[in-house]
């Protein structure tokens, strides 16, 4: 399961800045915000190659047992073995990602909470750092 941080307080209107390189060989890797491993409020996954897609960020939510809706986004701006930085914002509607080039994904907060102590990061990534302000 990777990189997991728990009991973290990542609070509605903070800004977590995530910092990290993909392998060289990387496929894809994910970065999971929630409650736990069985409750994700955000999933990103950047698809090198991967789940037969190629150079694609997909977000979903986990909650119950079951995916929910895939976003697809039509922006990659990751390469392998090449570092990038997110930074990812929320309120009671939605998350804001701003992506290594510029543009911002936005996807919906669909458990509405104001608060999430879960932080997982899957995949081929070394992630070097994290921040929460």
């Amino acid at each position: 399961m990777g990189v997991v941080v728990q009991n973290m307080s990542f609070k509605a209107g903070q800004t977590l800045t995530l910092t990290g390189v993909p392998t060289a060989d990387s496929t894809n890797f994910a970065i999971n915000i929630g409650n736990s491993a069985d409750d994700l409020a955000l999933h990103m996954n950047a698809r090198f190659d991967a789940h037969g897609d190629q150079r694609t960020v997909v977000c979903n939510s986990y909650q119950g047992g079951n995916w929910c809706e895939e976003h697809r986004e039509g922006t990659f701006p990751f390469n392998q073995g090449e570092e990038f930085q997110i930074k990812v914002t929320f309120n009671n509607e939605e998350f804001t990602i701003s992506l290594p080039d510029g543009c911002e994904i936005h996807f919906p907060n669909r458990q509405a909470a104001e608060k999430y102590k879960f932080l997982n990061f899957d995949g081929e990534v070394r992630i070097s750092g994290i921040n929460i302000q």
